[in-house]
């Protein structure tokens, strides 16, 4: 009994010990990970050998494919806008001058009161579609001024109309036909006789439509810049109006018209020449030159007349002005007239 309660003993210990050792077998790997720092009951970890081979920290086992960015074109759909290619262009110009004087009774070096107005507008209109090109320009002026003691007189006093009509032949040169008007709106007097002396009531000499010219014209036109133009118009005709017979014995010439008429027409050859440039900074010049050669006249009876404006901005409004006149016609005056206006006013341009 004894002894079969004592192998009873010794078989239950060796069952203990060997499930003890298969456990440790089971759960204690030999190839551990061997850890060399330990600090403050921190493990880390510096190297992981593994059946004698260093370990590197495992990246991302799912393979991750990289595509190539790819830029290509795509068609977009866009509407058209709704531009309009205009082959018009306007110039509106409005210039206010005003000019005034004032003198003591006292005063040493004399002088009178005077105060004067002179006003111009332009309007310019043009088409330009290659070949064919259209314009039409309007120039109005008139001036007022007023000295003490006398009547208010004229200063300036023009109606211009010109309209042309083009087709281009070459680089340079164009077929033209032109239409052009001229004349005033007021009564002009004149106030002295040959001599000097004072004419009291004052001679009327002129008047709207007294004269008045109205000039058709074809030919070729030269125009190797924007700025300048030359017109040689080879067919010209002109018609000379004077409407108020009240002048016939006041103007000698009575403007070339036959008294107890009150047109007259005219064949000749014109040149017209047109220079409109700005020549510095706020500085801008227009000229235009004017010669009538009819034919079948002597050559004392070409007409020539030269129209310039120099105009100098100060600033967006304030402008400096200064215009003239050159006229010689044989058919008015048998000498050169003048006229020469200086004035500081406002200008308006639009665009």
């Amino acid at each position: 009994m004894l002894k079969t309660g004592l192998k009873t003993l010794l078989l239950l210990s060796f069952s203990i010990v060997f499930s003890a050792n298969a456990q440790t077998t089971d759960t204690v790997k030999r190839d551990t990970v061997l850890i060399d720092t330990v600090k403050k009951d921190t493990v880390k970890i510096d190297t992981a050998v593994l059946n004698g081979y260093r370990i590197s920290p495992k990246r991302n086992a799912i393979p991750v494919p990289s595509k190539p960015l790819q830029i290509q074109q795509e068609l977009i759909p866009v509407t058209m806008l709704d531009y309009k290619v205009s082959y018009w262009r306007r110039h509106v110009t409005f210039a206010l001058n005003f000019n005034q004087a004032a003198f003591s009774d006292n005063y040493s070096a004399g002088g009178v009161n005077s105060i004067a107005l002179g006003s111009n507008f332009i309007y310019r209109l043009d088409y330009n579609k290659a070949p064919f090109s259209y314009s039409t320009e309007l120039n109005l002026l008139y001036g007022k001024s007023k000295n003490k003691g006398q009547s208010a007189r004229k200063s300036n006093d023009r109606i211009f109309l010109d309209n042309k009509v083009a087709t281009q032949l070459s680089k340079h040169w164009y077929f033209f036909g032109s239409l052009s008007f001229e004349s005033q709106f007021d009564k002009g007097y004149q106030y002295t006789d040959g001599s000097g002396a004072v004419l009291n009531p004052p001679l009327l000499i002129s008047n709207f439509m007294s004269p008045g010219y109205l000039t058709e014209s074809l030919g070729f036109e030269y125009k190797p810049a924007p700025y300048f133009d030359l017109r040689l118009g080879t067919g010209t005709a002109r018609q000379t109006f004077v409407l108020d017979t009240t002048i016939y014995h006041n103007q000698p010439a009575n403007y070339g018209v036959t008294p107890g008429k009150t047109i007259r027409n005219d064949i000749a050859f014109q040149i017209v020449a047109i220079f409109d440039k700005d020549i510095a900074k706020n500085m801008h010049l227009n000229t235009r030159y004017d010669m009538f050669i009819p034919y079948g006249q002597p050559l004392t009876y070409v007409r020539h007349r030269l129209d310039a404006a120099l105009v100098s901005k100060v600033n967006r409004l304030i402008n400096v002005s200064i215009s003239g006149t050159l006229l010689f016609d044989k058919n008015t005056s048998d000498s050169v007239q003048g006229t020469e206006g200086l004035g500081l006013g406002i200008i308006y341009k639009f665009p």
